[in-house]
Parts: C-alpha cells; sequence; structure tokens
C-alpha cells in the first residue's frame, strides 16, 4: 500500500512469540496508537514515548475554528537530516489529523502546527514556548548522547537573570547566567530581574560529554568570576535559551565540574551590534556582577553573525579577549589588516565551529582557515560537525565543547569526535545543468526544479528522508526562476520523492526515473555498503527480468506479469526451478516489486553472493477480486506455461506485502500445504475461524511474517494476528519489527531476509 509510513533491518532469526508477549505488545500498541479522543484542552496534542517515536493528534475541530478549513496540515519542525526543518505531514482520520514520527535521535525538538503552507498554530497543550517564535513548542527526548542538555536537578543549577542597561541612552537588556554557589560582590542593591527557568521538557540525559567530569563544581577565586559574552548575532538572545539550551548546558558542566565558574553574558545583536554597545555591556555587567576585568579572563563567541561578531573582536581588539569561538561564524577574510604576532601573543584560544555542507558558514570557514594559515594566526577547529548544519543543534554541541576550554589549560586541542575535515569549498552544479538530484561523494543531495513554477509560493520536496525512513517535507527556496535545496548526509539506501508545488504533487522532470503506479514519483540511489544489494550488479551479470502476458479469467482481460530468471537459467534443465510468487500491496501492480522494491537488484546480488537457490521469481498482477483465483487458474498457470519451474509444493513459495500478504495468509488457510513456503509482509493473520492448523503446520516448511514499527499503521492488527496464532499453535517464525513505516524500506528489507531462506529445508 502506498501510504505515508518506512525503516531498516536488525538480524533475523528464528522466534515463536509467546502469547502472554504477543498480549501485552499489543495492549501498549493499542494505547499508542488507539484512535484520537475528541478534541480537549487537556488532551496533549504530542505524546512522546520513552524510545523515541513522536505521535500528533491535532483535533480537526480546532484547526477549523482557529485556521478556517483547510486540505492539510503539518507539523513544522527540525526532523529532516542534519536536523534541518521540514514538514511532517498528519493523516485526517476522524475528528483528527495524526501521524507518527521516528524513533527520533536524542535532543531539543521545536515545530509549529501549519495548515495549508501558511495558517500556522501553536499547539496549546504543550507549555513550552520559544519567546522569537510564538507559535512553536519544544519537545525534549531523553537519551545518553543528550543528558547534558537535561535539566539539572532542583536547586542544583545556576540562574538566570535579566541585566538592564543603557546604550546611548537607550534601554538594552541581556541574560545573565550565573554559576551555583555564585558569590555577588558586596550589597545587591536593587538588582537585576531573575528570569525564571523555562521547562522545556522532561528532564533526561543529554550531548557528548567534553572530558571527564570533575568532584563537583569548582570554586571561584577569590577576587571574582571571568566572563563569557555569549551572542545571538541575528538571532534573539532568548534563542539560547529556549533552543539552545544553555542554561541546561551550563548547570551540567558546572555540577560535574567541567567548567570553571564564570559568568555567562548572553545579548542580541541590537545590544552587540557595534564596538561602543559591547563596551557598554561590558561595564555594566562590571558594575553589577563580581566579575574579573583584564583579558586573560574574557571570553566571547556567538552563532552566525555572532560568531562573526566574536571571531573579529579577538582579532582586532586581541588585548581584550584571551578565548574566541566562531559557532557557524560567517567570517572569510577577516584578516586583513590583524597583528599576528599580536594576536598569537594575546589570544590563548580561537576555536572554529562549522556543521556541514548545509551550513552557510562551510565553505566561509573553508577560506577563513586558510587565510589564516597564510597570515601564521594560530587557532583551533572542532572538525566538520557531519550530523548538523546550521541550527540549535549544533550550536548546542559547540557550547558543550567550548566552555570547559575556558580560562584554564587543556591537553586536548583536536577536533570532537566523529568530526571531520574540511575538504574544499562545496558548490552544487549551476542551475540547469544537470538531471536532478544532483548526488555528492559524501551523500549530500540537491534537488532543483525546473523553471515552470517561477510564481509558485510554496515548494518542497517529500521524499522518505525521515527517521527510520518514514516521509518529509523538504522545504525548497527559490533561486532565480528555479527552487532549490541540499540536503543529508542521507544514508546508502534507496529514495524516492516528488515535489509538492502549492499542494500539489508534480513529478520533476528532469529525472528520468519513472515509478509506474505512482506516476509523481522519481527515485535516485545513494551508493555505499549499507545499500550494496539495492544497487546494479555489473552489466551482464545478473538475472533478466521479462514481461510475461497471460489471460485472466477473473478480470476478463489479459494481463502482464513480471519474471526474474537467475542468471544461466536453463530452460531445458532436467530439473525444474523452485518457483517464487511475490505479490504487491493496495494501489500498487506487477511492476512494483521492480521498480520500486529493486527485487532484480535484490535477487542478482543475493545469486552471485552465493546466497539464493537458483529459482525463478513470478511477479503477477494481484488487484482481482478472487486472488485465490487469479493465482491458481491464471497466474501460476501461466508462469509453468513458459518458464522451466516445478509443480511441487515443496518447491512453492508464496509472499506479499501488505494487501499481497493478506492475499498471501488468505491462499495459506484456504489451501494449506499448496505452497511450502510463505511470508506476509506487513499484514495480519486474521481470523481464525475455520482455520486447518494441523494442515499448515504439516504442509509448510517456513511461514515467516514481517511487520515495521509502530508507525507501520497494520502494526496492532498484526501483533493480534501472533496473539491469534499463538492460540491456534500455528507454527510460524517472526523475530521483531523491521523499524520503519509501512513502505518500501521496510520492505526491501523483508525481501533481502527472506529470499535466501528460500527452498533450504
Amino acid at each position: 500500500m502506498n501510504l505515508p509510513y518506512h525503516g531498516s533491518v536488525r538480524p533475523m532469526g528464528v522466534r515463536r512469540i509467546p502469547a502472554a508477549i504477543a498480549a501485552g505488545v499489543m495492549a501498549m500498541a493499542a494505547v499508542s496508537l488507539a484512535p484520537p479522543l475528541p478534541a480537549a484542552a487537556d488532551t496533549p496534542w504530542l505524546v512522546v514515548s520513552e524510545d523515541g517515536y513522536a505521535s500528533f493528534s491535532v483535533p480537526a475541530d480546532y484547526v477549523q475554528a482557529n485556521a478556517g478549513q483547510v486540505s492539510q496540515v503539518v507539523i513544522e519542525g527540525n526532523f529532516g537530516p542534519s536536523f534541518t526543518w521540514a514538514e511532517f505531514g498528519l493523516s485526517r482520520s476522524g475528528n483528527a489529523w495524526s501521524g507518527v514520527l521516528g524513533p527520533l535521535k536524542p535532543g531539543l525538538y521545536s515545530y509549529q502546527v501549519t495548515g495549508d503552507d501558511t495558517k500556522g498554530l501553536k499547539d496549546p497543550t504543550n507549555a513550552t514556548s520559544v519567546a522569537s517564535a510564538p507559535l512553536r513548542s519544544t519537545f525534549f527526548v531523553a537519551g545518553d548522547s543528550a543528558r547534558l542538555l537535561a535539566d539539572a536537578p532542583q536547586g542544583q543549577g545556576g540562574k538566570v537573570e535579566t541585566l538592564t542597561y543603557e546604550v546611548k541612552k537607550q534601554e538594552r537588556t541581556a541574560l545573565v547566567w550565573t554559576p551555583p554557589g555564585y558569590q555577588a560582590k558586596g550589597p545587591k542593591g536593587p538588582g537585576p530581574k531573575e528570569q525564571g527557568p523555562k521547562e522545556q521538557g522532561p528532564a533526561g540525559p543529554g550531548p557528548k560529554e567534553p572530558g571527564p567530569a570533575g568532584p563537583g563544581p569548582k570554586e571561584p577565586g577569590p577576587k571574582g568570576y571571568p566572563v563569557l559574552y555569549l551572542q545571538s548575532g541575528d538571532r534573539s538572545a532568548t534563542d539560547w535559551l529556549d533552543l539552545g539550551r544553555a542554561k541546561q548546558i551550563l548547570d551540567n558542566l558546572s555540577i560535574q565540574g567541567s567548567a570553571e565558574p564564570m559568568v555567562v553574558v548572553i545579548s542580541d545583536a541590537e545590544g552587540t551590534a557595534g564596538d561602543k554597545d559591547l563596551k557598554d555591556l561590558r561595564k555594566a555587567v562590571g558594575d553589577r556582577y563580581n566579575v574579573l576585568r583584564d583579558p586573560g579572563h574574557q571570553a566571547i563567541a556567538g552563532v552566525g553573525e555572532g560568531g562573526t561578531q566574536a571571531l573579529r573582536a579577538a582579532l582586532t581588539r586581541p588585548a581584550q579577549f584571551a578565548y574566541a569561538g566562531s559557532f557557524s561564524g560567517l567570517l572569510e577574510d577577516g584578516v586583513a589588516g590583524a597583528d599576528p604576532k599580536a594576536i598569537n601573543r594575546e589570544v590563548k584560544l580561537a576555536r572554529l565551529y562549522t556543521g556541514n555542507v548545509t551550513d552557510p558558514a562551510y565553505n566561509a570557514t573553508v577560506r577563513l582557515t586558510k587565510a589564516l594559515d597564510r597570515a601564521g594566526i594560530r587557532y583551533e577547529f572542532d572538525g566538520v560537525n557531519p550530523d548538523a548544519g546550521a541550527n540549535w543543534n549544533a550550536w548546542q554541541e559547540n557550547l558543550i565543547d567550548f566552555v570547559p576550554r575556558l580560562f584554564h589549560d587543556v591537553s586536548d586541542h583536536g577536533p570532537s569526535a566523529g568530526h571531520g575535515p574540511l575538504k574544499g569549498e562545496f558548490h552544487p552544479p549551476a542551475a540547469g545543468t544537470t538531471p536532478t538530484p544532483f548526488l555528492s561523494e559524501d551523500g549530500f543531495v540537491t534537488f532543483e526544479t525546473t523553471t515552470d513554477f517561477t510564481d509558485a509560493q510554496h515548494v518542497t520536496v517529500w521524499a522518505n528522508v525521515a527517521p527510520g525512513g518514514s516521509w518529509l517535507r523538504l522545504p525548497m527556496s527559490r533561486e532565480g526562476d528555479r527552487w532549490r535545496t541540499t540536503v543529508g548526509p542521507l544514508d546508502p539506501w534507496f529514495y524516492y520523492y516528488r515535489l509538492i508545488v502549492d499542494r500539489v504533487a508534480v513529478k520533476d522532470a528532469s529525472n528520468p526515473t519513472k515509478v509506474t503506479s505512482e506516476p509523481a514519483w522519481s527515485t535516485f540511489l545513494v551508493p555505499g555498503e549499507r545499500s550494496r544489494l539495492l544497487s546494479d550488479v555489473p552489466a551482464g551479470q545478473g538475472g533478466k527480468v521479462e514481461s510475461l502476458t497471460y489471460h485472466s479469467n477473473v478480470a476478463n482481460q489479459d494481463r502482464t506479469a513480471l519474471v526474474w530468471t537467475p542468471p544461466g537459467y536453463d530452460p531445458d534443465r532436467a530439473e525444474p526451478y523452485p518457483v517464487f510468487f511475490l505479490q504487491h500491496g493496495s494501489g500498487q501492480s506487477y511492476t512494483d516489486w521492480v521498480e520500486m522494491g529493486r527485487a532484480k537488484q535484490i535477487l542478482d546480488h543475493q545469486f552471485l553472493d552465493g546466497d539464493l537457490v537458483p529459482m525463478v521469481v513470478v511477479m503477477g498482477n494481484g488487484n482481482v477480486s478472487n486472488f485465490n483465483k487469479e493465482l491458481l487458474e491464471n497466474i501460476v498457470p501461466a508462469a509453468r506455461a513458459h518458464y522451466n519451474i516445478s509443480d511441487d509444493p515443496s518447491q512453492q513459495a508464496l509472499a506479499g506485502l501488505s494487501m499481497g500478504g493478506g492475499q498471501t495468509i488468505g491462499v495459506l488457510k484456504a489451501y494449506p500445504g499448496r505452497f511450502a513456503y510463505i511470508a506476509a509482509f506487513s499484514a495480519g493473520f486474521g481470523s481464525g475461524a475455520g482455520v486447518d492448523v494441523a494442515a499448515i503446520n504439516s504442509g509448510t516448511k517456513l511461514f515467516r511474517v514481517y511487520v515495521g514499527d509502530v508507525t507501520d499503521f497494520v502494526y496492532p492488527s498484526f501483533m493480534a494476528g501472533l496473539t491469534t496464532m499463538n492460540d491456534l499453535g500455528v507454527h510460524y517464525e517472526f523475530d521483531g519489527i523491521t523499524p520503519g513505516p509501512h513502505g518500501w524500506d521496510v520492505w526491501q528489507k523483508n525481501l533481502i531476509d527472506l529470499a535466501p531462506r528460500l527452498f533450504k529445508r
């Protein structure tokens, strides 16, 4: 079935699920996937499971009352590759728009609800907020890699206050974090206002730990605290709290003794746009807080333009800041006129950070490092973050790495674990010069439209690039008379997509691939070891796929099947070949296992690898009212008339996905033993009424069942089917879910697991 849901497979073995366990799993599935309740103010729109699945259920009545009638609802959030902004489409069912996305990596996510591309809504059931973006809410996915993003234990963290100061008689504000146990200087006077800590999601573990935990918070020196000026660039200072988790990071680093006690001043571009602003801010901080004022205890860092300002300040005024950090800063040639000797003498640390090629700072960092090298200016580079671009998920990691390096000597000056070198500037081909999508060697993909949509208002790429292989819509940006976007890195695998132009699905006319049953879809393969079985084998080494025409007395028409024969197939071989009948799902046809399932590539590779018994594979058309009759009276006889295949039930296999899986189980129930090998992908067993269990068990050498995770909409009925089979005593194999939704990523992996098991018992 072609429905918005997909995954990656775990090694499959042989195991029967005890009835009690299957019933328990079914009960959990029923809780997580039950039909949404009627809209109510206290009914959460979002539920996040412990294993990172985000279930959204947005009341349709609420959407209509607040946004009017809409034809689509999406959840916009940082769910895309490298945590880029993307749209997750919801499906309308009853009185709710709903969908399940995941598993999401540990970390902080922000999102909003949007109808028909332009009608944004805040989730009223989520108390979190983003001050700079009123429609957004946040949620936290706990996990070991995100433990430093979790809320510190109550009463153990520092405090965030609002500092008010003046620049040229204009009132400005900054946020100031003081460490646990902060000792103020003298009487506090009226003091700054305390900014209450914001709850951003349930506390849980958070990113990498920068070094071994110390013996708890360090004591400040008797003369005061060093200061880090943390700039937000063209973003709001509050984003460092709402999206950057700065308080949680600073709290946790302090508690574990990984950072020197310091005061951190967070300001936005308005407050630090010029030398005068920064000077006045530093004076206000010095007047109000117990801080050290000498350059050796001053640090400055920032994101984007804030990183540019921070680095420029260190390079042009080296006697003011001993430490500087640029998080996705855009400084490219700011070393002109700089004094390398003064910089190297005064600046103890200048550390550069950048995301992958989706980060606009990537090319700027390539040029900057070359300029610094030519000038002989010392600096450190944290390496290219392969898994994040220019976003808060990357900058959280940057802050975690940077803060423990301040105000003391450290032994590690290299890049963060897993970060790679710069490989030169990244430039996709010029517009209109190559078929799309364009793939780089590192798995980054550039999509581009033709010039047909110059007047469009909203263009996205809908593709199976979400966690687990689900579908996301990736926003494209207008570039001249085309729309374009670069995403990644994508894992090696097979991908399919379509353009959505002002809510209308459109084929990428620049991509010559086609999907017969889905005319708007295009496909591409990201090469690599993980996708090897989905790639073409060398020319002349694989099997053949031929069309077989047969007459259907069920559909009363001539129909077509596709037939794969193995390399070296001999129509005159004395021993007939085993035959495997492989069926498609609802809304699909006989072409889909070749065009979407990559059946030829999988079978070719497995045969050449020596994993496959030589067999003939028949992919027929299952879109009929009576599949049992179509299979046994039309497809099987036609295949036997044209190919050298066995009529021995022990040499017959039948499998299918979704609807085809249901049809397969129907044949098993009606004709037990007719096919010795049976498999169903994403299909439930159904009723046990009238099932001849003894005949199934004695006549079936292998009955193997597969399903995706909770994003596969048949998951509940599948689990109920396990209970039914257990109660009946049906022998079957199931070794856990194939992570992913109701889609080709899962079914490809199911075929990869199944085919080598056939005809070997």
